[in-house]
């Protein structure tokens, strides 16, 4: 079946071009035409397999659509077209093409109906993504983004030996949901978790991200983590063990955002967080805690950019990136203030807006299937996001003690950009039905009651109270906070440069009497076949006699015994 070509190749033909392009409006014309051709033929694909093959005995079905897959591949393709909006007066031609490169993986991910072609896309990102990343040419940006692909290979070979596993046991590569209950599964489910950035693997996104470029970090936050999530979706719903992690991801990232001091890594941390709900909500795997994941997933996708938006803009009008740097822009950047606050209320749950209609989702979910604890550690969860994310980092940024900077607003492309995202925060979170009639399964959920409201209302304002209580306390200092990538950054680092130097060492000294030996045994040669050695130089014709005498005596003598 070839009726349909992947969507991604839109996105892919767009990359090329922008790539080949010298004109900005050009480029703006072409991410344009890309970014809406793949959402409209994203939504002429009729559900089920469109187009397959074969491929050593495997059916590959390169296009398989669904409404989750559908929904995804629509968030991809409407951040490259917001995301290119607002990047494609200050981004290189290098960084845009990869961007748009680095979605078109995504939406091929999402279209995926056999793993071997998920792994193709899946590989796909994470080459472009790392480029993206070296865009931020600085020494910092390309020894992140070494780190990065380096994680990211580790990531894919795990998931190929699972998938090699699972075609041998069953004979198929189909995408469809599995259990990690042998060798195979554990290693798919491994793979997937590393680009969902589970700790203890997820230190490569606080790394990687705040070092790309004001407009690259946009296009990292959107795409690598929910494909993973949209991955779990489609392999392991129910899997047990992703609640645990998924509420581990929670915490995680609510600390390390918390004890922050960089504006962008606090962001960075803050997606482990909310990746860690929809990884809950995929382990919890009823249809409305899937229905969750799908939808927090979207939003998360909206409002996330929305922040590193506005964090993008401050960094490129002043260069600055680190809390104790800022403070007292929004006298000078009000729009990108009102707009970062508006990203901030909305990852907080705030309601009217999209995260309190999409989070409230798994929520309910948690409530249903009697998980308790789950629930609450989720409420508990949802006032860390408000600490970290929605007050800490509109507060020092924007508001706390003045830094003297008087930068100028964003440019016009940038604000519209935050502009319709913030639209679409508000919109999603005062008519959520726009949302839910796209979600895999009927939603009959109810986000506005008056106990959902009072309930979540005072969990805010008493965690907002809590931050300027504990204000001095929440004050950033010039410090580092250690992550797991301490281990390969300082003693694996260590360890790998002092075998490096062992192995120099031993190397000098083998090879040092290796050349000994051979120039021993050179000598010992020459003195013997050597031109004056004892058996090339020329024997008086006694001497000749003699030994052929001994020698056909002994002959004879062996030759009779």
């Amino acid at each position: 079946m070839t009726e349909f070509l992947p969507p991604a190749l839109l996105p892919l033909l767009g990359a090329l071009l922008i790539a080949v392009s010298r004109d900005q409006n050009v480029r703006a014309v072409i991410m344009t035409i890309a970014s809406f051709g793949t959402i409209w033929l994203v939504w002429q694909i009729p559900d089920g397999v469109v187009s397959a093959t074969t491929f050593l005995g495997y059916t590959i079905e390169v296009v398989k659509s669904s409404p989750v897959r559908q929904l995804f591949a629509t968030i991809f393709a409407l951040m490259l077209f917001v995301g290119g909006l607002f990047a494609y007066q200050q981004a290189s031609r290098a960084e845009l093409a990869a961007a748009f490169a680095y979605g078109a993986g995504a939406i091929g991910v999402a279209f995926a109906g056999d793993l071997l072609t998920l792994f193709v896309f899946w590989e796909t990102m994470a080459i472009f993504s790392t480029i993206v990343v070296w865009c931020g040419a600085t020494p910092q940006a390309r020894t992140a983004g070494t780190r990065y692909a380096i994680m990211h290979i580790f990531g894919g070979v795990v998931l190929m030996v699972g998938i090699v596993g699972v075609a041998v046991e069953t004979g198929s590569v189909d995408v469809t949901a599995m259990r990690a209950d042998n060798f195979a599964t554990w290693m798919i489910l491994a793979g997937v978790l590393v680009n969902a950035a589970a700790p203890p693997v997820s230190a490569w996104l606080a790394d990687a991200y705040p070092e790309a470029t004001a407009t690259g970090t946009v296009f990292l936050s959107a795409f690598t983590t929910k494909a993973a999530v949209l991955a779990l979706i489609l392999l392991f719903p129910g899997e047990t063990i992703l609640v645990w992690v998924g509420v581990y991801m929670i915490f995680y990232g609510i600390i390390y955002a918390l004890l922050e001091n960089d504006a962008r890594r606090i962001l960075a941390y803050s997606i482990v967080n909310q990746v860690g709900f929809m990884v809950c909500a995929v382990g919890i795997g009823t249809e409305l805690a899937l229905n969750g994941a799908a939808a927090h997933a979207f939003a998360h996708i909206i409002y996330k950019a929305l922040l590193f938006m506005s964090a993008g803009v401050v960094l490129y009008r002043t260069g600055m990136r680190k809390c104790t740097d800022l403070g007292g822009l929004f006298r000078t950047m009000p729009l990108t203030c009102l707009l970062g606050i508006i990203g901030a209320l909305s990852i907080s749950s705030f309601p009217l807006t999209s995260g309190f209609t999409t989070k409230a989702l798994i929520s309910e979910a948690a409530v249903e299937e009697g998980l308790v604890y789950v629930y609450f550690l989720l409420l508990a969860a949802s006032a860390g996001v408000f600490l970290h994310a929605g007050i800490k980092f509109p507060w020092f940024v924007f508001f706390q003690k003045d830094s003297g900077l008087r930068p100028k607003d964003a440019p016009w492309n940038m604000s519209l950009s935050m502009g319709i995202f913030a639209a679409l925060c508000i919109f999603l979170g005062i008519y959520p039905q726009a949302l839910y009639q796209f979600l895999p399964y009927p939603v009959s959920y109810e986000a506005y009651t008056p106990s959902k409201l009072v309930l979540y209302l005072q969990l805010l304002l008493f965690s907002g109270l809590a931050f300027f209580l504990l204000l001095p306390a929440m004050k950033r200092t010039l410090t580092i906070s250690l992550d797991v990538d301490w281990f390969w950054r300082g003693p694996l680092y260590r360890l790998g440069y002092s075998v490096q130097n062992m192995s120099g060492t031993l190397t000098k000294t083998v090879s040092h009497t290796v050349r000994n030996q051979l120039g021993a045994l050179q000598n010992w040669s020459l003195y013997y076949w050597g031109i004056e050695g004892t058996f090339s130089r020329s024997w008086p014709i006694g001497t000749t006699a003699l030994w052929i005498a001994v020698l056909l005596s002994a002959y004879v003598l062996l030759y009779y015994i």
